[in-house]
């Protein structure tokens, strides 16, 4: 078996280990990058809503099991620089309250073992980083920070039309941060295809475009793609990480590494370690406390179409809009709480995908008409939602949301806002787990070695030289997209690393 030596592995290009890797470039140490997948093709069907939704390119073809045992695709994008290639250009900085205990309709919200203070700075790197626009002030909930990177991106007329009729409600919206490549000199076309869709052409601030090409002109770094790490090998005592196994065009290899950093995601970071048991780790690397796998969160996800009958929706980019004031709850129901930011462009193959009994002309005529809004509320830990690792390799996805009846209360409140706001029409749909976007909590953070995994600078309680540093150290899901926290922490983690080689 071919051995490869490093001084520190990270498994994962995503947000976070590229994250690490950018802290860690000029320290001295060599630093090699795992990455399972390639580089995603800049082609024609980047944009494609038939290609991306219909015919699924980009997704994985793994198949993962419910919990009905019912096989599916799950939503997951193996690529350089990870889920990021088709995010939403979102980055937000979480609330200070979301690193607090609090209760939704009597459940327990945990505390983190950082704060917003402990990140704040982190936040504004990592802002920097990915070149955030935004403008700081206007929204209620906004917690201590400077001024942004970079201007927002203006709203187009209908977005601008639907701010003003929400500022007539009293309310507050403000522009959202995002990380897109826009203004003068920039490479933004405003093309209508940019959430959950790739970038060919770079303006998407994600972590390939961001973090790892400027990386990837060092030395020390090396990134090695079409490579899968399946599983961590402890040394005979049962304590420390020394090498990790992978996969690459049907070789077997083997890494050594004094310092490993997985950043998998968090389902597949979980999986790496239930995948790793031993007889010194019968239950999975890092996992004395039975807590990997479990906890697994989503947010929960609801699509609106706001529908105006005669009044199509021409807007090209309209993820300019955000609304916290429902963020700490509504006034008689402070559980009926959560985030309301615009959708990309909703278009009728993408209806037709999810909704294939609806009629092409009706789908069609629904794309042209609608506003598409996102409200997003709290997912809250159960340990009984997890990820298992069954017999004959195969993965089954057992996900039990928490504080869905909240947020349910929360979608209708947002339904009277945008009906007084002029659409007659509101519709719903609902994200589970079968999409990709915000998965987190299952290689949770903590104080406890009993009941955590990692303590709060993402290494493990049991092995003091493996750092998990993606939304799977979340300990719980907040209210808000996960990139950015995601970020910040593992840019601290990666100062830590390089101050750690130094002392």
């Amino acid at each position: 078996m071919q051995t490869i030596k490093t001084d520190i592995a990270v498994i994962g290009s995503g947000v976070g280990g590229s994250a690490v890797a950018h802290q860690l470039v000029g320290s001295g140490a060599k630093i090699l990058i795992l990455e399972r997948g390639g580089d995603l093709p800049k082609e024609p069907h980047n944009s494609d809503a038939e290609a991306v939704f219909v015919q699924s390119r980009y997704k994985t073809q793994d198949e993962w099991l419910d919990v009905k045992g019912v096989p599916y695709r799950p939503g997951q994008y193996y690529y350089v620089g990870g889920h990021t290639k088709f995010y939403g250009t979102a980055m937000f900085r979480f609330r200070e309250s979301d690193f607090a205990q609090t209760q939704i309709d009597g459940a327990t919200s945990p505390a983190w073992p950082v704060s917003y203070a402990d990140l704040a700075q982190y936040y504004a790197r990592a802002e920097r980083l990915y070149g955030v626009r935004g403008t700081a002030g206007v929204d209620p909930t906004e917690p201590p920070r400077d001024a942004f990177p970079h201007a927002a991106i203006p709203h187009e007329p209908v977005i601008a039309a639907l701010s003003v009729r929400l500022r007539a409600q009293g309310l507050h919206p403000f522009a959202m941060p995002s990380a897109v490549d826009y203004g003068p000199g920039g490479t933004c076309r405003r093309c209508g295809t940019c959430d959950a869709f790739a970038c060919r052409f770079d303006a998407k601030g994600d972590a390939d475009t961001r973090v790892l090409r400027p990386l990837l002109a060092h030395p020390e770094v090396r990134l090695e793609r079409n490579a899968e790490v399946t599983r961590l090998i402890l040394d005979g005592a049962g304590q420390r990480i020394v090498a990790a196994e992978m996969r690459r065009n049907g070789e077997i290899l083997r890494v050594e590494a004094p310092v490993f950093v997985l950043s998998a995601g968090a389902i597949n970071s979980a999986l790496i370690l239930l995948r790793s048991a031993c007889e010194a780790a019968p239950d999975g690397i890092a996992n004395r406390s039975n807590v990997v796998g479990r906890h697994l969160m989503n947010h929960h996800l609801s699509g609106l179409m706001a529908v105006k009958p005669i009044t199509p929706n021409a807007t090209k980019f309209p993820k300019t809009l955000s609304l916290n004031d429902f963020y700490h709850g509504l006034r008689d129901d402070p559980d009926a709480r959560g985030n309301i930011q615009m959708l990309g462009n909703i278009n009728g193959t993408m209806i037709c995908a999810t909704y294939p009994r609806i009629p092409r002309i009706v789908a069609n005529w629904l794309g042209r008409q609608s506003v598409d809004v996102l409200a997003m509320g709290e997912d809250l830990p159960n340990r009984e939602s997890r990820v298992r690792l069954l017999d004959g390799e195969r993965v089954q996805v057992d996900y039990r949301p928490g504080g869905r009846a909240a947020h349910n209360r929360f979608v209708r409140h947002v339904r009277h806002v945008l009906r007084r706001a002029g659409f007659p029409v509101v519709l719903r749909h609902s994200f589970g787990i079968q999409a990709p976007s915000h998965q987190c909590g299952t290689v949770r953070m903590g104080y406890d070695p009993a009941t955590s995994a990692l303590d709060a600078m993402c290494r493990a309680h049991d092995h003091p030289n493996l750092y998990v540093v993606d939304a799977g150290f979340f300990p719980s899901s907040a209210a808000l997209n996960p990139a950015l926290t995601i970020a910040a922490q593992a840019l601290r983690v990666g100062a830590h690393l390089r101050n750690s080689r130094t002392t």
